[in-house]
């Protein structure tokens, strides 16, 4: 288990050395939310606040789900995710590894635009309290969409394939996660799609952190942060057993 987890490390720390400068990464990982920071700010400097929570989860998504298209398709297309699988490292170290160089690398990216953000966010009290949310949220938060990109990209061969089929499921929650208008000024029947979509949770949770108005208690945006979780880490287990089985 010891020797596992090394490994998982050493792939984790190859592939934020590789692949961080990537002009797929570059572009939707970091200039995407940054263009999004940027148009919110100059349409409404005043009203930043209310969407900075939004805007912190966007930089968890694009960044986390950026990462794992670049790192698995890349590898895929040139045979070294199978070479990892043919040396002793085992399916389930060559997951974690992959998962942890997209949640660190998303993890980063939110904890700047978190800092960036913070004399934007109102009169809101700096508490111990408050700031160990705020940690724990981007912790969860990087996990599950690195999950999420890890899952997508795992499918296919190529980064154009991947980021594409990761906007599938990047955009409608972009709209409908509660990033730009609080839930209760949805309708009914989007409010409903929005509870089946992990960045609604995250947000929300960004939101109590950050002492905005919130729509469920913090406890349960992070149990179903996990649940989320759990369920993204069987799906791409599943898948990735699947591709390392199929004949070349």
């Amino acid at each position: 288990m010891k020797e596992q987890l090394g490994r998982a490390w050493y792939i984790c720390r190859k592939d934020l050395r590789a692949y961080s400068l990537k002009p797929p990464l570059i572009s939707w990982g970091l200039m995407f939310p940054a263009a999004m920071v940027l148009a919110f700010y100059l349409r409404n400097p005043t009203d930043i606040g209310q969407v900075i929570p939004g805007l912190i989860g966007i930089t968890l998504l694009f960044g986390a789900t950026s990462m794992e298209a670049v790192v698995i398709t890349f590898e895929k297309r040139t045979g070294a995710l199978e070479r990892l699988a043919m040396a002793p490292v085992a399916p389930a170290a060559i997951l974690l590894g992959k998962v942890a160089s997209g949640g660190i690398f998303a993890l980063a990216m939110g904890t700047l635009v978190s800092l960036a953000s913070l004399p934007f966010a109102g009169p809101t009290a700096i508490s111990l309290s408050r700031v160990l949310s705020l940690l724990v949220t981007l912790v969860l938060g990087a996990v599950a969409f690195s999950l999420l990109g890890a899952f997508v990209s795992v499918a296919v061969r190529e980064v154009f394939d991947a980021m594409t089929l990761a906007n599938y499921f990047r955009f409608p929650m972009l709209f409908l996660s509660g990033v730009f208008a609080p839930l209760a000024a949805m309708p009914g029947l989007l409010q409903g799609v929005a509870y089946l979509l992990p960045l609604t949770y995250v947000v929300d949770a960004l939101r109590h952190a950050l002492g905005g108005p919130a729509a469920l208690p913090l406890a349960l945006d992070w149990a179903l942060t996990l649940a989320f979780c759990a369920a993204l880490c069987l799906g791409a287990w599943r898948m990735l057993l699947r591709q390392l089985e199929e004949p070349r």
